[in-house]
Parts: structure tokens; sequence; C-alpha cells
């Protein structure tokens, strides 16, 4: 249940407003009334009153840009990037290009349509840049001169395209977009256009947030000539499965070899129950010479992803997980050679994942990300010398990485920082920020400070927890606090900046929030990150309670004001602790978290995660001992009033967890509200439902746990 991940210049108004003005110029010409009332505005201005405020509100996180694919330039000096901004009055986003020197200085807007304007790329040559817009009716891509100049749409893809890659000499183009293989019920029964109903046979109906939509995402091979395209043709043909893999559609999974000779996926080629039971994805191999496809991970039966070729195009690496069904195993790097097909596991005596390969120029590194006790930093593996060295330190996470003539471009974000583009050096470590998005909210408010504090639990281990002091703290003072459960269950509480669980919001609230790292956590080992399977209400539940046993020491926490919130398997974990604080706890927040560990079972859609976790069904013999930490078994010892948050589109953990769980605390006369999002997933997106969900938050714990 990873959830993973999140995506602003201080002049973007001014540019906006121009633009708007171009288009009222128009509209007036043609004789139209200019109606601006009702447009978007993306306005990332605070206003008088927030900056007076002087503290993050769910007002002004909405007016974040959010930074994300950073590329560098073919000769290394040059770096693209997107920024995703939205209007919450319309409830709209868009997304922009910006470039900026690896050097620094001032950043340059190089696209100004309203509305969706993503994956960026360099060709080749590095005299054009391509990126997908939504400027003709569906994503197409478009390019454009290096300074923004000189727009041109390159491909008209019926029904458009979710992503593209130009091939290293920039004769090619390879896209991905979704290509309708199954019949609707209406296809069968032609004579009942009007019906309505979904003819399930098989598992896997539904995924994440979307139910099967009778089409896969394939990938395909057009010629490129002159900023035009060809349509090309489908590597996958006739195939029932996607690339990338859904739900997420990662088009990191797919890569050219740099002679371009070969395209690597990400594929897994299994449907229905099959898929529902596996982890297992391949590394397949495209040939563009013969057409013919070679799957070079066989009788590797975990997730395999993220290929990478060097250079030369003589290795590829991939990251590689060995247990299979276990979705939150150690992410290995596996170097594979073409020519004695020898698969290389180069992480052996390398306790932590890794993530975001990428190889230096001369092929003597490959650079990735890993974790280090809640932080994620910048790693090299030196393969002449068969080395693994630290590149970066401090107290934030890397969680996107480039490198291109030597140069090292990083996304980076802290518990007080959003994610913005550093350049980093290779040898020193030095970083050197490029990006300052939204430096003019910063600048206007104050964020709480940050502090690690090593506790010990009941078992006497040392467990890190972060705590997040409210703007302007007085330790003479005493606070409210809040602990903070985490999701996953397998996700550290690191250095992220949240647009949901904001820790700045929480404290700017007033709370002192207890962000602890139990165990089932990663980047503290792997006996410490592995030890949730099977023990849900166990250890990790004994964890959060020694974390707050220890900070409700501190004379600034006032002991008879603690709250706890969490989401996902957080969720989970106030539904177990609600029936089992012992009066720790004023009140509680649970978002799309498991209420019922049976019925969850039977109504979520990857059975691999479910089965590894809980031990399998609950209808074996004996029952897996696991299902005596469900949450529902202690709801008669509720007795503090609970929020409880779920949207409708969540299939993961579906919505009826949390409907079991309200009508369980109204019929037992607990206070108890119940937010329905039947639009949201597993996280709330959209703008005015998330604004909505903070003022919610925010009412419930100043009434139950303040007061």
């Amino acid at each position: 249940m990873k959830n993973f991940i999140a995506f602003g210049i201080a002049f973007i108004t001014v540019l906006l407003l121009s633009c708007c003005r171009e288009q009222a110029n128009e509209n007036t010409v043609a004789g139209k009334k200019n109606e601006t009332a009702n447009e978007p505005k993306f306005d990332n201005k605070l206003t008088d009153r927030e900056i007076s405020g002087g503290v993050m509100t769910p007002e002004i996180m909405w007016k974040f840009g959010r930074v994300s694919e950073a590329r560098i330039s073919p000769d290394g000096k040059i770096v693209i990037y997107a920024v995703k901004r939205f209007d919450v009055p319309t409830n709209k986003s868009k997304n922009e290009i910006f470039s900026v020197s690896v050097t620094g200085g001032e950043p340059k807007l190089l696209t100004n349509h309203i509305g969706q304007n993503f994956n960026p790329r360099w060709r080749p040559d590095g005299k054009k840049i391509g990126f997908l817009s939504d400027k003709s009716g569906v994503p197409q891509i478009w390019e454009m001169n290096p300074d923004g100049s000189d727009k041109k749409q390159a491909t008209d893809i019926p029904d458009g395209i979710n992503s593209f890659e130009y091939s290293p000499a920039g004769s090619r183009i390879l896209y991905t977009k979704d290509v309708k293989l199954d019949k609707t019920a209406s296809e069968v029964y032609s004579d009942l256009p009007k019906a309505d109903v979904r003819i399930i046979d098989n598992l896997m109906y539904r995924h994440w947030d979307n139910w099967h939509d009778y089409a896969y995402s394939h990938i395909f091979v057009a010629d490129y000539m002159n900023g035009k395209m060809n349509n090309g043709g489908d590597i996958m043909q006739n195939e029932k499965f996607d690339s990338p893999l859904s739900p997420y559609f990662d088009n990191a999974e797919i890569r050219w070899s740099r002679d371009g000779k070969m395209i690597a996926y990400t594929c897994k080629k299994m449907s229905g129950k099959e898929y529902a039971l596996s982890t297992n994805s391949d590394i397949y191999v495209y040939f563009l010479e013969t057409g013919k496809t070679e799957n070079i991970s066989q009788g590797m039966n975990g997730y395999d992803k993220y290929p990478v070729f060097s250079y030369d195009s003589k290795y590829i690496a991939w990251q590689s997980m060995e247990t299979p069904g276990y979705e939150s195993d150690k992410d290995r790097l596996i170097i594979y050679d073409f020519a004695t097909k020898e698969k290389k596991d180069v992480t052996q005596n390398f306790e932590e994942s890794v993530s975001n390969l990428t190889w230096s120029k001369d092929d003597g590194k490959i650079y990735f990300i890993s974790g280090i006790k809640a932080t994620f930093h910048v790693f090299s593996f030196d393969i002449k010398v068969n080395k693994i060295s630290q590149v970066t330190k401090g107290v934030h996470n890397y969680h996107a990485l480039q490198c291109a003539d030597n140069t090292l471009i990083g996304e980076k974000t802290s518990m007080s920082m959003a994610n913005e583009i550093f350049r980093i050096d290779e040898n020193t470590g030095k970083e050197t920020q490029l990006t300052f998005t939204n430096k003019n909210i910063y600048d206007k408010i104050e964020m709480g400070k940050v502090e690690e504090r090593w506790v010990k639990t009941y078992d006497n281990k040392d467990m890190l927890v972060w705590l997040i002091y409210p703007p302007k703290f007085d330790p003479k003072k005493k606070y409210p606090a809040i602990l903070f459960c985490q999701g996953g269950p397998q996700d550290a509480v690191s250095q992220f900046f949240s647009f949901r669980w904001n820790f700045q919001m929480m404290a700017a609230n007033g709370y002192v929030v207890i962000a602890p790292n139990r165990r089932g956590l990663p980047t503290f080992g792997r006996e410490w990150n592995d030890q949730i399977a099977l023990d849900y209400g166990g250890k990790n539940m004994k964890d959060y309670l020694s974390a707050v046993d220890a900070i409700k020491k501190e004379p600034f926490i006032d002991t008879d004001k603690i709250g706890a919130v969490g989401p996902s398997y957080g969720g989970y974990s106030i539904y177990w602790l609600a029936g089992h604080h012992e009066k720790r706890f004023k009140a509680f927040i649970a978002h799309c978290g498991m209420f019922n560990l049976e019925s969850q079972y039977g109504t979520t859609e990857e059975y691999f995660f479910v089965n590894h976790d809980l031990g399998g069904p609950y209808w074996n013999k004996p029952k897996p001992k696991s299902y005596e930490f469900s949450p529902h078994l202690a709801v008669q010892n509720w007795d503090a009033p609970i929020l409880i948050i779920h949207g409708g589109r969540d299939f993961r953990i579906p919505y009826t967890q949390a409907m079991e769980a309200f009508n369980a605390a109204q019929l037992r006369g607990v206070p108890s509200r119940f937010l329905f999002f039947p639009e949201e997933s597993h996280f709330v997106l959209k703008p005015q439902n998330a604004i909505l969900w903070q003022r919610e938050f925010k009412a419930w714990l100043d009434k139950y746990v303040k007061k």
C-alpha cells in the first residue's frame, strides 16, 4: 500500500495574467464578451490575512507549486522541469514547463497553455524540447525551441498519448497509449446498447482507483523526422498486459538502449487471479532489428522493475525484489551482461533498498537513492572496485535523480520544504539549489522546528521519533499533541513534504506532532522492516505507545490533550488503538483504514499483499492468527471520539471498512463523524475536497483534544 509520491515560480502570476490579457484581446477581436470572473487564476500570492497569520493553512498549501520531472540537457547545461499549480475556486490544475541553468539563476517559463503540459524531454541533439500537451484536446507530442519559441504539434494520435521518449539518435520515438482489447457488455449483446452491467469472470476487475476499462497500456515505436512522427507499431500487439504497470503507469519502467537497438520494459504478463496473487513482474527486452522480445529476468519471481542501460549498451541494471508476493522486500541492484547473460546482485552486502538508478557517462558508476535512518540520500556504486559510497548527507529526502555529462541533478524535500531541484557534486556531495519555486510563501510564513529524537521501546530497542513543534514554540507553555501513525505499512516516516498529511500544517494548528518510525518501516535494517508481517496488532502498536509515553514526559506536553491520527495502515492503527489505548488519547482520526480484516480480505484487489501480511485467507484451517488483530474485535472498548474518512474510489481498502467502523461507533454511542468522498480514492486529490478535509481534521482535534 505504498503510496507513494508529490509534484512554482514567484513571478508566474505576472506571466499568467499577461497570458490572460492576450486571450482577452483575442476574444475582443472576435466580438466575444470577455468573462474572466470564472477563469482559473492559479495565483500563488498570499493574501494580507494569510501574511498576517504567518503560518501554514490549507489555503496556503494549495498555492504551492509542485515541482517534478527534472531533465538535464544533453550538454549538461540546462534543466527543464514541470510545475503543477491549482486554482481552488474552479477546482482545476495546470502544468507548465520551465528551464533553469545548472549554475542557477532565474528560471524561464517555456509554456503558457492553461491546461496540462508535462513529460518534458530533450531531443537528443539539444535543439528542441518535446513535451505532452492537451492544447489540441487530448495529450499529443509538441515541440519547441529551448527558449520556448516555435511551438508545434508533432503528433495526431487517436485518443492521445500517455508518455514518450526519443531514441538516442533522435530518429525514432517510443510512446505509450491505451489499446482496447476487451469487449464491453453492450458489444457482447449488441441488441442491448443501453445495458449497464459488467460481466466479470476473473479477479483484477478493478485496481487501486479504477475499474478495468477494457484497454491496456501498450508501447509503440514510430519513425520520427523533422518534427513529425508517424503512428508507428505496437510492440505488444494483442497482448492483454500493461506496460508501464498498472495502477501507477510510471514511464520510468521503459527505457531505450543507448545504441537505439533495444527497448527494455517492465511487464507482468499474467491476468486475473494469477495477477492478483503475484508480484512477478519481469524485464523484457525488445530488439528493433528482429522484432523479437526476450525476458531477461526469467526465474526471478518478485518485482523486477525500472531497467536502465549502460552508455555502451553492453549492460542493463534494474531493481529486483527476491521474495515472491512481498511488495516491500529489499529492492536489489541487479546488473545484467548481454554478452554472457549473467545477472549479478551487487547489493548483497547493502541492507537497504535502492531506487532511481542512473549510470555515469563513463559507465564506471551507477548512482541510486537509498534510505538511512528515515532520510533518503544519493549513493554511488563503483563498478571497478565493487564499492558503495554515500554521496549526500543531511536531514532531507532525495527522490529523483538524473545524470548527464557528469552533472548530477536531484529532486529534494524535507518536512519544511516542498520538492525543489538541486545540483549535486558527485565527489563532495555539495548541493546547490537551482529552483526556489515557493520562496514567496516561505518568506511570509514560519515553519515549526523539526527535531530528531531517539526513544526506547517497551523491549529496549532504539526508535527514531520526529517531533514537529508549533511555530513560535515556547518551552514554558503546555501544548496538545498528535501521534501520527504511518501507512504502508512499510513506508518510512522520512523527510517527506505531504500535501495531505503535512506535519507543518498540524503543528501550525498549535500541536506538537509525534511521528515515530515504528517497527515495519524501512531504513533501519531488514529485521526492523520485515517484523510487522503477521503481527499487525503486536510490537509496532506497542512502539506507538512507547513513543507517546516517552514524549509526554516533556514538561511542554499537556498529557490530558493527546490525539492520534493516521492514513491507510495508519488508519488501521487508529482503529486498533481505539480499542487498546488505555485512556492515553482524547480523540482519533482514521483515514482509509482497515477495520475488519476478514471483510478487507474479501474486498481488496492485490491479494499478494494480504496473503503476505496476514498469512493467507481467513477460511484457511487453522485460521491465520493475524486475524486476531482485527480492530472490529475490540470495538466494545472504544471510548473516545473518532473521525472516520474514506474515498469511494479506494479499491485497495474499500470504503465499506469505514462504514463498518462508523456504524459500530454510532451504535455504541461513541461521538463520531464520517467524511465520505465519493470520487476520491485512497488519497484526497481535488483542491476543494482537500481543503475541506483539512478544515474537518483541525475542527475535530480542536473540539475533542485541544479544548
